[in-house]
């Protein structure tokens, strides 16, 4: 891609590399890995011969306005079309200029820092040990969901977009459209629980659906549609 660049060994766009994940959200406390820790980012990217404009846009954010309405409006970054959203980053995936202001800002304040692709303006949004992902069988989550309390003491999850549930989804699961992260993502504590363990099709344990409801469909329960 014309816009790529590289951030340590890994291409990237012009502004640092994150991956938006559906997981738990949990505090992190003073006695936690520093490199467990992740945090959910958004920012904004500016040139770096505009510091005035940068300085001008943090002052508009201290008066009141929204840092994702201003990233939609001004950002250089790609991911000014989620509102400057970069999803949760951990130590590592992005430049040492960025990392350092992002993992020193107190939560909801906003920061400015100089990378190499210009001057950002940075707003940690949330916080969470990172989260351990594993793997469950379609035969072996159909067993578990013909027991009741199964479906109460854990939180079904489906990230797919709606016109795919409508043409087959599985009962008990929540749908949260991955690609709609930027709505719903900032409000994920209000609405899951982070003590509960988390199936996700498509918070303090993840399990992925091993092979989507296509596989669920074709091993475990036939009465599902496929496509």
């Amino acid at each position: 891609m014309e816009n790529d660049q590289m951030i340590g060994e890994q291409p990237a766009r012009h502004c640092p590399p994150a991956t938006v994940e559906v997981a738990a959200e949990t505090s992190f406390s003073a006695g936690s890995s520093a490199a467990s820790r992740e945090i959910l980012v958004q920012h904004l990217l500016v040139k770096e011969d505009d510091l005035k404009l940068l300085v001008e846009l943090q002052k508009r954010v201290s008066e009141g306005e929204d840092l994702g309405d201003l990233a939609a409006e001004y950002s250089l970054c790609p991911s000014k079309e989620e509102g400057g959203m970069l999803g949760w980053v951990r130590k590592g995936q992005m430049v040492p200029e960025f990392e350092e202001a992002s993992f020193g800002a107190p939560l909801n304040k906003v920061v400015r820092c100089k990378t190499k692709f210009g001057w950002h303006l940075v707003q940690v949004l949330s916080e969470r040990e990172e989260s351990v992902l594993k793997d469950i069988q379609p035969d072996e989550l159909h067993v578990k969901m013909q027991d009741p309390s199964f479906i109460e003491e854990v939180q079904l999850i489906d990230v797919r977009e709606p016109e795919e549930v409508e043409r087959a989804s599985l009962p008990g699961f929540q749908v949260f459209p991955l690609q709609q992260f930027g709505s719903w993502g900032p409000e994920i504590t209000s609405k899951l629980d982070p003590q509960k363990d988390t199936y996700v099709l498509g918070f303090s344990t993840i399990y992925n659906i091993s092979g989507g409801i296509h596989a669920y469909a074709v091993k475990a329960d036939p009465t599902v549609p496929t496509y």
